[in-house]
């Protein structure tokens, strides 16, 4: 799904330049789940922010399913963004003053999808959630940990090739951060590809693999020897 090479990025201010990531290589395949770690300034940021087609690196190759991304205009970027990508960010970055409904229903409004059938696949989403009968809740009304089922039920309404999850656990309690992971746990058994930035030992390790990055250039890149895979006791 995803294949990067020598992959850079340098920013250039008065100062001179900066450079964010300094030749990163690396594939995902479909429906893997990757935690991306390093400490501030690592560039996995960058990274995490190339790969969503948010911004474009300045060196190096990145193919997203087959399709050369550096040869694409902006506009064909924003399309497979919407169609191909879902987001769920620490701050959830919900309209607290629309319904639940509401806030699902937005990447549906820059789709293709027909009005008609925006209804359906709205409750589905809040559905894979667990959350039904908040569905016409206003979502400054909900609990934190139900914004953040809430931020994946919006990312996942257009069903996406790839979700990625800036440090969701990031504002939660233990208990609603487990949940939460537990529903990305999911998503991903059911096919999904799940890219988590996060910089918990114990939430990354829900991943198959997970990569490190330092100072701009790939530390690590491990599968987890002992995926939790089965995390009755993390989740209760």
């Amino acid at each position: 799904m995803i294949d990067v090479k020598d992959l850079k990025k340098d920013y250039n201010d008065d100062a001179g330049t900066t450079s964010a990531l300094r030749g990163v290589t690396f594939t995902i395949n479909k429906g893997d789940f990757i935690s991306i770690m390093g400490p501030s300034g690592s560039g996995k940021s960058t990274l995490v922010q190339i790969l969503s087609f948010l911004d474009r690196s300045t060196g190096g190759s990145y193919t997203f399913n087959g399709k050369k991304i550096d040869d694409m205009t902006d506009v064909e970027l924003a399309h497979i963004r919407n169609k191909s990508v879902g987001f769920v960010f620490q701050s959830f970055n919900l309209l607290t003053r629309l319904s639940v409904y509401e806030n699902v229903e937005i990447p549906l409004i820059y789709s293709d999808v027909p009005v008609a059938e925006r209804k359906k696949l709205i409750e589905d989403a809040v559905h894979a959630v667990g959350l039904d009968e908040k569905l016409y809740v206003e979502t400054a009304k909900l609990s934190g940990g139900q914004k953040q089922r809430i931020a994946i039920a919006r990312a996942l309404v257009n069903d996406p090739d790839i979700i990625f999850a800036d440090e969701p656990t990031g504002n939660l309690d233990s208990v609603s951060g487990a949940q939460v992971m537990s529903i990305l746990d999911g998503l991903n058994k059911d096919g999904h590809t799940v890219i988590l930035v996060t910089h918990e030992t114990a939430t990354a390790e829900f991943a198959d693999r997970i990569i490190r990055l330092r100072d701009g250039v790939i530390e690590s890149d491990v599968a987890v020897k002992n995926p939790r895979h089965s995390k009755e006791q993390f989740v209760k």
